[in-house]
């Protein structure tokens, strides 16, 4: 698959009245075929991605040589998706899940991520869009365009396929896969993996939502985990974007907890992401089938964590109809999404963000002595060897502008409280 740009539409101040429609029917998740890839999609759809191909590897690994069968021939192997692969993760804060989140009938997108994977599935990007981010929303579902509203009422105003049309619009990038999870698999995807350690700078108090976490380190599960996600006046300057930076640190660790031996090698855990995916998720046609899931799975099964950056969309606060929104930088905007439709790799030049910040004590990985080579010809002159033109050339990383912060997967951070 290759990115496209495409034109957007310009976004103004205008008043940013988030709009509210009637409850949106839920469509099925084919819960029964989809376990098998649901190790995957557990990260798919709460990490990011990252190493959701590593948990499809190994729980088929696991799997005993078989018997041969008349006819087997001619059922296809499942391989790593061709090209890359653009998807949209929409995470809800609705009550429809569980009305502690808020009121059944509103359908508003707490969590908007565009995930990235390369061509070549050497790296993935994953862009994390502020809920309060001013955009264009198109028409939906009958609705009328709206010149300027926040990113997280296109959900209520048209549903999954709303919010990405609205992202379309926004970056340019075609993205035909789009899945969204209900708040209630952050809890049980925490508990399957026995709980995600999160480092804490200093001491966080968000009474809104009663949550309490004093400075070190804490392994989180359950209800911690996800009010640790939910946070935003606990982290940073309580904006948005303080809660987007905080929310890497979460899945940041995630990934590197499913990554690990000690969940990886437990079938228990494995299949207890499985079950928490599947069961809190509404998913595009388009990842209904099994094979297709399986496949973008295996796209991200050799990607190094240090290969998969979390970024945001930058932006600034401000307000407009008297609520507090994130005004979008278009133009520094356009250098990542140029980059990502360009299928080229990128650096961060900008910090972490205000809800957190590089941890000091990160562990060091041991530096491995490299062993010279030894020449092909031992009488070899140590002339310079002509490059193999058989190999595609590397794409050139781009730099992005210090206005898109974030981390890599691989970043040890820490939680910045108030």
């Amino acid at each position: 698959m290759t990115s496209r740009r495409r034109a957007s539409s310009p976004a103004t101040e205008a008043d940013a009245t988030v709009a509210r429609h009637g409850r949106l029917p839920r469509t099925g998740a084919g819960r029964g075929v989809l376990k098998l890839v649901g190790a995957g999609l557990a990260v798919v759809l709460v990490s990011s991605l990252c190493v959701a191909g590593v948990a499809v590897w190994n729980l088929t690994s696991q799997i005993k040589p078989g018997v041969a069968l008349e006819g087997e021939e001619n059922i296809p192997e499942i391989g790593a998706i061709e090209g890359g692969v653009n998807l949209l993760l929409v995470g809800s804060d609705s009550g429809e899940g569980n009305p502690a989140y808020g009121e059944r009938g509103e359908h508003l997108a707490d969590v908007t991520m565009l995930l990235h994977i390369s061509e070549d599935h050497s790296n993935a990007t994953v862009v994390s869009f502020p809920r309060d981010l001013l955009v264009p929303i198109p028409s939906c579902d009958g609705h009328s365009a709206m010149s300027a509203q926040k990113l997280n009422s296109s959900l209520s105003y048209g549903g999954l396929s709303c919010t990405v049309e609205t992202v379309k619009d926004l970056t340019g990038l075609d993205i035909p896969f789009a899945a969204k999870i209900e708040f209630d698999g952050v809890i049980q995807m925490s508990n399957a993996v026995g709980g995600v350690p999160v480092c804490v700078a200093s001491d966080i108090r968000d009474k809104q939502i009663g949550l309490y976490l004093t400075a070190g380190e804490h392994t989180l599960s359950g209800w911690d985990a996800l009010q640790f996600v939910r946070t935003r006046y606990g982290v940073g300057d309580g904006s948005d974007l303080s809660r987007i930076s905080n929310q890497q640190v979460f899945l940041s660790s995630l990934a590197r907890t499913i990554k690990s031996a000690e969940t990886l090698s437990d079938p228990v855990k494995v299949y207890g992401l499985a079950q928490a995916a599947v069961s809190n998720m509404e998913m595009s046609n388009s990842l209904q089938n099994v094979t297709t899931l399986a496949s973008i799975a295996l796209a991200l099964k050799d990607i190094p964590l240090d290969n998969v950056n979390f970024v945001r969309y930058p932006g600034g606060t401000g307000t407009s109809g008297g609520l507090s929104v994130v005004i979008p930088n278009k133009s520094d905007a356009s250098i990542l999404f140029d980059a990502i439709a360009a299928d080229q790799p990128i650096t961060i030049t900008g910090d972490t963000g205000d809800g957190s910040s590089v941890d000091p004590n990160a562990p060091v990985e041991e530096a491995t002595p490299e062993t010279p080579e030894t020449p092909a010809d031992p009488g070899a002159t140590g002339e310079a060897t002509a490059p193999d033109a058989t190999q595609p050339p590397t794409p050139t990383s781009v730099e992005l502008p210090s206005t898109i912060m974030g981390q890599s997967a691989g970043t040890y951070t820490c939680s910045a409280g108030q």
